[in-house]
């Protein structure tokens, strides 16, 4: 299954929780498959319309694990594009990170003199804008993905042999017609945010192809969630989780 089939099927019942995010500090965001559906759309445009993505492009991803890094890697590759995952604060020439075509970070200060076009997501749920100093010619992903199209406008469609993860963290390599693993029972799953972030990705898309949810934690939840069961409890009660 392609990543655009499984996007269609998140969209065959638009008002179900596709996507529910525990970040730290008590922040909780709910993506319903409509919703998630329309930020992977606006992404999508954005990477075709500004950076003719498409396959053979390489998309660095240097993001923890957050809801926005499931909506970027989804865009990218919506689009055929190689989403690049490297270990945390490794660059080009570092950690064997290739030429990379874009980069979507949250730190833009280690990416100094890349010549990839670098996009930088700010992380807090109601962020309007970056807060911070932007590198020359950087995009400002909280404030441009806004303003492109809720419904995808022109997507290459990927290319079945090309990579469609390279995980520089676990060193696999994933084509994009075995990027979606086998799904499960459609259950609401519990994703723990500790995973290394291609790792978290594929259960996100496993629990998808069966017709699930996802529960997403970040590591400092799951840890919380870890030290203190009856919180636990509560969380998997409140959201119906059915595996973890």
């Amino acid at each position: 299954m392609l990543v655009s089939t499984l996007l269609d099927g998140l969209q065959s019942d638009p008002g179900r929780p596709r996507l529910t995010w525990y970040g730290d500090d008590g922040e909780r965001v709910e993506l319903s498959g409509a919703v998630l559906a329309n930020w992977v759309a606006k992404t999508t445009n954005l990477l075709v319309e500004e950076y003719d993505a498409r396959p053979g492009t390489n998309v660095g991803v240097d993001l923890p694990v957050h809801w926005r890094t499931v909506t970027w890697a989804l865009a990218a590759w919506r689009v055929g594009a190689t989403v690049v995952v490297a270990p945390d604060g490794a660059t080009p020439g570092a950690g064997g990170v290739p030429d990379l075509d874009v980069v979507v970070t949250h730190a833009p200060g280690r990416w100094a003199g890349t010549p990839a076009d670098l996009v930088v997501v700010s992380l807090p749920a109601l962020a309007r804008r970056y807060d911070g100093e932007l590198p020359p010619g950087a995009m400002d992903a909280a404030s441009a993905v806004m303003t492109y199209a809720d419904q995808i406008i022109y997507a290459p469609e990927p290319e079945a042999d090309r990579a469609a993860l390279t995980d520089l963290a676990t060193d696999a390599v994933v084509g994009h017609a075995e990027l979606v693993p086998e799904g499960g029972a459609g259950s609401r799953m519990l994703v723990d945010g500790r995973g290394a972030v291609g790792e978290v990705l594929r259960e996100a898309l496993r629990a998808w192809a069966g017709g699930g949810s996802v529960v997403l934690t970040s590591p400092a939840t799951a840890a919380a969630l870890d030290a203190d069961s009856d919180r636990l409890d509560r969380l998997v009660a409140m959201e119906k989780v059915a595996a973890r």
